[in-house]
């Protein structure tokens, strides 16, 4: 069923549109809560008194955020009278997730993080010589739980086993000139990535590959038209096959069939409802509802499968906190339904929980 709610303003704030150039690339699971603050209770979106349909949760920064302490961590705590190293992000970019196991790029550090809920347990990977990551950025996962990570130096797609375990790279140099995203779809089968060249060519376009690696088409050109791209900068594939792909350069989101075929687009350049200013992650849920980031509104934008817009998530800040950001980056969307959100400025993944339709009326009640 897809989310109906009211729309809700992106922020109380003078945006600014930025130019073209907007590339700066550089099951059931329980999430450990926050400590109690001082503040009333959670941010809802939609905001009370409307039924609201997602809540802040948590955030993801570094080690501490899911590592249960150990007897061992406690001794050497003792013994050092200090604290264990804390491993944290220096330059997060984009994230996947599911069945409790969140992974995130960054490309100052040049690896991968993992956050794995269950088992509470936090490590990294893509550092080893076999497999090693240069610049990773987009990040995607397929029905088995293989990782695929765009890596813009090596101009590959370097695919790995849900603990990081390096599998194969699919393409090549002479294939791929600026890898920036990629999208698998759950069988693993239809490998789209998102290439953007350079600002002196055409190659800004989306290469497809089968499960083998071997390349079968690829998807447009540079150019406004429909179907084709200017700097698109990332993917991701609905539950039924429908390719949604984020033209960043002409302001929108493009749909396309498995095999390629333009379906429809939305989305304009603008500071109103459903318009972009510099959108810079989607991602699409289980329902097929499209979540897009967009650094200047500090915001993510939630729309229908149609293009639709349903309501949207955060509000720019130049201050910390729950549903604050100021450079949003990378957004996926697990089997739960919850929304995460990677925050550059604030090195955060912040988790935003869905809500079922009992939660959001008993928080209306509770709030009457």
């Amino acid at each position: 069923m897809t989310v109906t709610v009211k729309m809700i303003n992106p922020g109380r704030f003078s945006f600014l549109i930025l130019a073209v150039c907007v590339l700066a690339l550089a099951g059931c699971t329980t999430l450990p809560e926050k400590p109690a603050t001082a503040r009333k209770g959670p941010p809802y979106w939609p905001a009370l008194p409307d039924q609201p349909r997602f809540v802040y949760e948590t955030d993801l920064r570094d080690s501490n955020s899911i590592r249960a302490e150990t007897e061992t961590d406690r001794f050497k705590q003792l013994v050092t009278e200090g604290k264990p190293a804390v491993q944290s992000f220096k330059k997060a970019f984009a994230v996947a997730a599911r069945f409790g196991s969140i992974y995130v790029t960054d490309t100052e550090d040049r690896v991968v993080y993992v956050f794995d809920v269950p088992l509470r347990k936090f490590y990294s990977f893509g550092y080893r010589p076999e497999g090693g990551l240069r610049k990773p950025l987009g990040i995607a996962l397929d029905g088995k739980m293989n990782v695929y990570v765009a890596d813009a130096s090596e101009r590959r797609i370097m695919v790995y086993d849900r603990l990081g375990l390096f599998q194969r790279a699919i393409g090549s140099r002479e294939e791929l000139k600026r890898p920036v995203g990629v999208a698998v779809n759950r069988a693993g089968d239809r490998i789209y990535v998102v290439d953007t060249g350079d600002a002196e060519n055409d190659d800004h376009h989306v290469v497809v590959y089968d499960g083998a690696g071997t390349k079968l088409f690829t998807i447009g050109k540079r150019g406004s038209a429909p179907g084709e791209f200017n700097f698109p900068v990332a993917a991701a594939v609905a539950p039924d096959g429908t390719l949604y792909v984020l033209d960043a350069g002409n302001f929108r989101v493009q749909a396309f069939t498995p095999d390629g075929k333009f379906l429809r687009s939305f989305g304009s350049v603008g500071n109103g409802f459903g318009q972009f200013a510099r959108p810079r992650g989607i991602a699409v849920d289980d329902e097929g509802n499209v979540y897009v980031s967009d650094t200047v509104f500090g915001n993510v934008q939630v729309f229908n499968s149609d293009g639709e817009l349903l309501l949207a998530i955060g509000e720019r800040s130049l201050e910390d906190g729950p549903g604050k950001f100021l450079l949003p980056a990378g957004v996926a969307v697990d089997e739960t339904g919850r929304l995460y959100v990677v925050d550059q400025f604030f090195h955060k993944v912040e988790v935003i929980r869905r809500l079922t339709d009992e939660e959001g009326m008993r928080i209306v009640r509770a709030n009457r």
